[in-house]
Order: structure tokens, then C-alpha cells, then sequence
């Protein structure tokens, strides 16, 4: 089976590291690029075309919902879970409808990412 590879974009250090920590204890999952902002994601999808990327809503600089687009076009083949703070629906529903795939839901439970992947890849 071939492993899939992630991109864990979030302006927090600590969610940066609590993703790639859940993300990498599943057998063929490898994270191979990190990022604290929306301009980070796109470069991390033009140079890895990671199968799955998570992406912050809320980040400095360029936010989560306005590199959807720009990261879609560099790696159409990415999927997206996005990473939200409770009460931010109205911005997960935006988020859908520019091309993410799943949300999750700070703080986040580890059977639900592994979910979310599951949702996206198939796997």
C-alpha cells in the first residue's frame, strides 16, 4: 500500500504538533510538510502535492478559507480537512463549498481526525 503524505498547516506550534503526532501513529501516514499560515499552504502544495492537508481557518497573513482555492489549483488532488474553533459553521460551510472536504473541531478528538482522513481518502 502506498503511504499517503499530509501537510499540517496551523498558526499554533502546539496543533501543529498534537495533527503530526496523531496523524504519523497510523501505520503509512507520513507527515512531510508543516506550515503557520495560508501562503505556507500553498507553497507546501506546489512542492510536496501532499494527498491530504489540514488547514487552520483562523491564521495571520492569509487564512485557511482564502488558500483553499490557491492550493486546489497547485494540487488539485489534495483533499482538505479543514480546522476550526467551536462556532465557526458559517465559515466550515464556506470552506465546503470552495473545495474542503472534511472539518474538525477544536480541541479534537483523535478517533475523529483519523474519521476525517478515513471521509477524504478512502482509507
Amino acid at each position: 500500500m502506498r503511504r499517503l503524505t499530509f501537510c499540517v498547516v496551523d498558526d499554533a506550534v502546539f496543533m501543529r504538533t498534537l495533527l503530526k503526532k496523531m496523524i504519523e501513529e497510523v501505520e503509512g501516514y507520513k507527515v512531510v510538510g508543516e506550515g503557520s499560515n495560508g501562503y505556507d499552504a500553498i507553497d507546501l502544495a506546489k512542492i510536496y502535492k501532499p494527498d491530504v492537508m489540514t488547514l487552520d481557518i483562523t491564521m495571520p497573513d492569509l487564512d485557511g478559507i482564502k488558500a483553499i482555492e490557491d492550493v486546489l489549483k497547485v494540487s488539485p488532488q489534495t483533499k482538505i480537512i479543514m480546522v476550526s474553533a467551536m462556532g465557526q459553521q458559517s465559515m466550515v460551510i464556506e470552506a465546503i463549498k470552495l473545495g474542503a472536504k472534511d472539518f474538525v473541531v477544536k480541541p479534537f478528538e483523535k478517533d475523529r481526525v483519523l474519521q476525517a482522513i478515513k471521509n477524504v481518502t478512502g482509507n
